[in-house]
């Protein structure tokens, strides 16, 4: 089950490949092992209602009590249950409550907490029978993975009854996989596990076993929405839209259970590569006809088909600019074809310049999308989503939250994740995002006190138009026998679909509930140990990582080859503006309205004149608005350059303390999953090592300050 582990990345930085076999065995249960269902399972279990979901919940009881010893009924009517029953999983709209739900079990909670939504669900317990209650069939789904994450808390004592809502109405997931195998990007650009679970060399892979048990690993955090194909559109990926409808048609038949509506990535030039027309301009009639018939044929074979992913004008992607228009008109040409039907255009806001001369310091990457889009705000229709990667330049291990969410507030946003680790191990390197996602979506974009990026996603109220919007992540999976290539990388996976629920949720927390339900108790033989050891590894890995990597929010010392493994100066002379400007006397990019690019103007108060002072500004993203010379003094006291050697000193120990920890769990958890973990880790401890050994020599020689601590630099 696991690839042999190389004794060293290859010379050009790419990382490791991952063995994919043309026969795969049955794929890790991730955080639905059988064992996570026991508390459900063993006990007397009534589900009412009718519908799809509905189904698909009283199928996951019945599997769950015939594999515990519990009994599982289902009601559409009134009728009666067969005996007393543990717990009630009812829609309260399938006429009058069965007679098992307790009659205190139905009062309303309080007023302010408002209706249950389409996917909301309410909880308590009373009498010794725990109730769940929904409007919707889509609440008493996530309802029921709610249950299987308190275990037996859900079946002890009284519990008042509580209403639980997503935060965001859009929990999405983006796959970046290509139905034809790309030259370069492979079957899925930036995918780090393995093949596509959707296609394989031009065709639907078609294990459809593997894509129901996709399904369900979403629903169970609350995914509801992905995307089935590469934002780079090529030549055979576009056709999905036209000939090979079908194929789509067939993932979300599969995915419909679970309640995850799929989402299609198209390019904008499909009039013309796809209808023959002679032009993609977004204000030409018969190119608005075109995607209006053809969205129209769309919605007749798939009715509940989520919307478009479009990536536009970046990249060499076609876009409104190839005929003098703007983004707003590009975006709304495919609004008005979705309105229809309810679907919605997520319009990307990654673009920028990527033939920049290297010489020219006055432009910057780092501002584009505020550019681009800014200006922009209220024009867009109302079911354009203009999706906005969470900081300025491109998924690094530390950015700035992008200033776009607070420019825009006449306009529906995503805030765009990366679950996949392209810049942060590629799945090779243990690396924990959720205290990163959670730092961002707590950011305060006003000032302390002021709405946070979640608020604006979940439209907490606030000045100007109240739109919400969703969050979106770039996917991590695979057809890997552990889905992510790393195992541990699972409790991304999980931790961006429950953040996604609520992004108020700690991180810390989330790990808990990914290990009580990845590694149940009664399958390991030392919990306590297991459960340490889990924190050990992952509580403060994403900090680790960038500790031994690029120093101080600078970003982009990656080998272009891949974008694993160091690579200081691979980006410094390029045309795609990801500089570090290192010379004899300092570092950092200036990004100030006094002397640099003004991209720290971008910002509203009090963070343009937080991110503009070179005092105010936090350490962690010093370098990434300041060009500052080694011997500056950080707030932590130290030098910029003593900070560079001690941070990748400390960064390699924290690995290997990793690896010694981890093996002490031999013998305690399942031989596969501790024998991958073990690989995976002796490669992150070399290429650690290595990063430390290149990052330090780089800046010794640049910079002829020595360590202080008289270690030894090459």
């Amino acid at each position: 089950m696991t690839s042999p582990a190389p004794a060293h990345a290859p010379a050009t930085g790419t990382a490791p490949a991952t063995a994919t076999e043309a026969a795969q065995p049955p794929p890790h249960p991730a955080w639905l092992p059988p064992e996570a269902f026991r508390a459900l399972g063993a006990r007397r279990v009534l589900v009412h209602g009718d519908g799809t979901l509905v189904d698909t919940v009283h199928d996951e009881v019945a599997r769950a009590c015939a594999r515990h010893g519990g009994r599982a009924e289902r009601t559409t009517t009134t009728a009666a249950a067969a005996g007393p029953v543990d717990l009630v999983l009812a829609l309260r709209d399938s006429g009058p409550l069965p007679e098992a739900v307790p009659p205190a079990a139905t009062a309303a909670p309080a007023p302010d907490d408002g209706p249950l939504g389409e996917e909301g669900f309410l909880l308590t317990r009373v009498d010794d029978v725990t109730v769940l209650l929904a409007d919707a069939p889509a609440g008493l789904l996530y309802g029921l993975f709610h249950l299987v994450r308190l275990g037996g808390a859900a079946f002890t004592g009284e519990q008042p009854a509580r209403a639980h809502r997503p935060a965001l109405c859009r929990r999405m997931l983006d796959h970046w996989d290509n139905v034809a195998v790309h030259p370069v990007m492979g079957q899925v650009e930036r995918g780090y596990a393995g093949g596509s679970i959707f296609w394989r060399d031009g065709r639907p892979r078609g294990d459809r076993d593997r894509l129901r048990a996709y399904g369900r690993l979403l629903a169970s955090t609350g995914v509801n929405a992905i995307s089935v194909n590469n934002v780079n559109v090529g030549p055979t990926e576009a056709l999905l839209l036209t000939d090979r409808l079908d194929d789509v048609a067939e993932i979300a038949d599969l995915l419909r259970p679970y309640g995850v509506r799929v989402h299609l990535s198209v390019t904008f030039a499909a009039p013309v590569v796809l209808g023959g027309l002679s032009t993609a301009d977004p204000l030409d009639d018969g190119v608005r006809d075109w995607w209006e018939s053809t969205t129209r044929r769309v919605y007749a074979r798939i009715p509940d088909f989520g919307g478009y992913v479009v990536k536009a004008d970046s990249e060499g992607q076609p876009g409104p600019f190839s005929y003098g228009r703007d983004h707003a008109d590009g975006a709304n040409l495919l609004a008005a074809a979705l309105a229809p039907h309810g679907g919605v255009v997520h319009w990307r806001a990654f673009v920028y310049d990527h033939r920049r001369d290297w010489r020219d310091r006055t432009t910057d990457r780092a501002r584009a999308a505020y550019d681009h889009f800014a200006p922009l705000d209220g024009r867009f229709a109302d079911n354009v989503v203009l999706q906005v990667k969470f900081g300025p330049v491109d998924f690094q291990p530390r950015e700035p939250v992008s200033p776009v969410i607070a420019a825009m507030p006449a306009t529906r946003l995503a805030v765009e994740l990366q679950v996949t680790q392209e810049y942060t191990g590629q799945q090779w390197h243990a690396c924990y995002l959720a205290p990163c996602w959670h730092e961002v979506l707590a950011f305060q974009l006003w000032g302390p006190g002021e709405r946070s990026v979640a608020d604006v996603l979940a439209d907490v109220p606030g000045p100007g138009p109240r739109r919400g919007g969703d969050l979106v992540a770039v996917a991590n999976v695979g057809d890997d026998p552990f889905w992510c290539g790393h195992p541990l990388a699972q409790a991304n996976l999980y931790a961006f679909g429950r953040l996604a629920w609520d992004p108020r949720l700690d991180p810390t927390a989330l790990l808990d509930e990914w290990i009580d339900l990845t590694f149940p108790a009664a399958t390991v033989g030392d919990p306590a140990l297991v459960r340490e050891t889990l924190h050990a590894v992952l509580d403060d890995s994403w900090r680790t990582y960038e500790r031994y990597t690029a120093p101080l929010g600078v970003g982009f010392m990656v080998n272009p080859a891949g974008h694993y493994g160091p690579g200081i100066d691979g980006y410094e002379y390029s045309r795609w503006g990801t500089y570090h400007f290192a010379d004899r006397d300092g570092v950092g990019v200036d990004r100030t309205r006094a002397t640099g690019t003004g991209m720290t103007g971008q910002y509203p108060p009090p963070w343009s004149q937080v991110y503009e002072s070179l005092e105010q500004c936090p350490d962690e993203l010093l370098l990434f608005f300041h060009h500052v010379p080694y011997s500056h003094v950080l707030h932590s006291g130290s030098t910029v350059i003593q900070h560079i050697y001690d941070t990748h000193f400390a960064g390699v120990a924290e690995v290997e303390a990793m690896r010694e920890r981890w093996a002490r769990l031999a013998g305690v958890i399942d031989p596969a999953v501790h024998e991958r973990v073990t690989e995976r880790l002796a490669e992150q401890l070399r290429c650690a090592t290595e990063w430390r050994d290149q990052v330090n020599t780089y800046f010794f020689r640049k910079s002829g300050v020595p360590d202080a601590r008289g270690r030894r630099i090459h």
